[in-house]
């Protein structure tokens, strides 16, 4: 083991080493895909418990979304995420207390004081554009947000994410298209779990591949296992590169399982038959990343005791503290929807620059 002066692990085996990466990248993954996994159950908890009113979950994409989501650079590259992308927007940035902000739904959530429905996460400090309902329209603003940096002279990243059944939308050939034309600093990714809420993908589209469709815009299409971290990593990491250096968009298909209900108001084994079920639990990317990275020497039982004390601690932090705030006032209900012809409107509560909120543990 090698340890530098500020005390981090710069050893390397050959599994991080197969992606560029070192031991403590591999750990840092780990611990975020552990987190995701331990906020997510909690919030199905609290909604099960008459506290949260919604959650639609990200169970089974968050190998995917780590591996695809690391390459990037915090705070300078964009990401416009999906409802899914609770592990995205933890590995950009966010904390559990944002997160458990958002899905009480309090003045003081980061994403939108409280304004939007749980899931829709979003940071104008962490570049992740806020989420939409409508699904696929993200596409136009990541597009958008890839023009602007190609105009700024900049060589900032920016990446619209979202599910196979978005993809057939019509703002996403209408996004890729104006993308692939203008070799722009762009990537899609398809993160396809096989259902749209209830239609199987084979009633969704009409090609086995959604990243088969990227041929008819001139850019590459990559299809990748989303259980496998690092394979996901080393396609992000690629297509990252290729953007920004000039050479345009990329679309990555990344096949993952669902592993919970499409959101907390649908009940899947109407659709869904336990064959099917226990095929989805086979493809679960934590325990097969926790497999890989015991197999490689890398974790131990020691490292994940101590990262399982930590995060509940984290959890419980979150929870306590996303409770304890104060709800938005209803009076405040119309605030920032309509222009104020005075000029004189305070910046809501969310924005960078009403003030620095507190932080708990480090999440």
């Amino acid at each position: 083991m090698t340890v530098t002066g500020d005390g981090r692990n710069t050893a390397t085996s050959p599994l991080a080493a197969s992606a560029g990466l070192t031991d403590d990248d591999l750990l840092a993954m780990y611990r975020t895909v552990l987190l995701s996994r331990a906020i997510d159950e909690r919030m199905w908890v609290l909604n099960r418990a008459g506290k949260a009113p919604f959650v639609i979950s990200g169970q089974g994409h968050e190998g995917a979304q780590v591996g695809l989501a690391w390459p990037l650079r915090r705070g300078y590259d964009w990401i416009a995420p999906f409802y899914r992308s609770i592990t995205t927007c933890l590995a950009f940035g966010m904390t559990a207390r944002d997160l458990m902000l958002a899905q009480f739904a309090k003045a003081s959530d980061v994403s939108s004081g409280g304004r939007q429905m749980p899931g829709h996460y979003g940071s104008m400090e962490r570049h992740i554009v806020s989420v939409s309902s409508p699904v696929a329209t993200q596409i136009l603003h990541a597009v958008g947000i890839a023009l602007a940096s190609r105009i700024k002279g900049e060589d900032a990243v920016s990446v619209a994410i979202m599910g196979e059944g978005s993809s057939n939308q019509g703002d996403v050939h209408e996004g890729l298209n104006f993308a692939a034309i203008h070799r722009l600093p762009f990537i899609l990714v398809i993160e396809n779990n096989g259902y749209a809420i209830s239609v199987p993908a084979e009633k969704e589209l009409s090609v086995k591949d959604v990243a088969s469709r990227a041929s008819g815009y001139g850019v590459p299409g990559v299809i990748v296992d989303g259980t496998d971290v690092l394979a996901c990593y080393r396609a992000g990491r690629d297509a990252v590169e290729r953007a920004r250096s000039g050479g345009g968009p990329t679309l990555i298909e990344a096949k993952v399982t669902r592993l919970t209900a499409h959101s907390s108001d649908d009940q899947q084994t109407k659709y869904r038959s336990e064959d099917d079920l226990a095929q989805g639990r086979a493809h679960d990317p934590l325990p097969i990343f926790r497999e890989q990275l015991r197999d490689a020497g890398v974790l131990t039982d020691e490292l994940e005791a101590s990262m399982a004390d930590e995060i509940r601690s984290i959890v419980e932090d979150a929870t306590t503290f996303a409770e304890g705030e104060p709800d938005a006032e209803p009076s405040t209900a119309l605030d920032h929807v309509y222009g104020d012809a005075t000029g004189a409107e305070p910046a809501p509560p969310w924005h960078p620059s009403a003030g620095a909120r507190s932080e708990g543990p480090a999440a």
